[in-house]
């Protein structure tokens, strides 16, 4: 064949073709669906004086359509810090009163008695509630050390949760 000539694959071409391109060579896919999308936001500035978990007002509700779904969470909390004293703020996220995932340990942490921010603190977690009941999701916030300033919210930043329902 010359550079441009092209071959008829479904005449000129025999036995098993390889699978280009580090495919898998499977022919169907199941993908899965997003069967519905809940978001919420705060720019409430939350500041915790100390080491007690506390609702931020960051939270969003879901009801899933059936107990095998799966709930993809997506969290991002803005002006997150300390104010003042030696601490660090420490954020976690809930399913109603279950502790899901603290995914910020030392928001501000630096050993001084400075103001720090950290900026966002985000994540992303997949829960399986196994329930078709209204379902809250919510991010809690402490102070690292129980007598000082840490905060989530500082200059009225924008905080976001969204919740996505996958049909499992």
């Amino acid at each position: 064949l010359g550079p441009n000539q092209s071959v008829n694959l479904a005449s000129n071409v025999t036995g098993t073709l390889p699978t280009a391109n580090g495919g898998t060579g499977a022919t169907s896919f199941t993908s899965p669906k997003i069967l519905q999308v809940v978001q919420a936001s705060t720019t409430t500035e939350t500041v915790k004086t100390n080491s007690t978990f506390s609702d931020t007002g960051l939270t969003a509700d879901i009801t899933p359509s059936a107990t095998s779904s799966k709930v993809l969470i997506f969290v991002n909390c803005g002006g997150v810090g300390k104010a003042s004293s030696n601490t660090y703020a420490q954020l976690k996220l809930l399913r109603g009163s279950t502790g899901l995932v603290t995914f910020e340990q030392r928001g501000g942490y630096d050993g001084g008695t400075d103001a720090n921010k950290v900026g966002s603190c985000s994540t992303f977690y997949e829960d399986s509630p196994s329930t078709t009941s209204a379902t809250t999701y919510k991010v809690q916030l402490r102070s690292g050390n129980n007598s000082s300033y840490a905060q989530m919210g500082d200059s009225a930043s924008t905080s976001s949760i969204i919740l996505m329902e996958i049909a499992g």
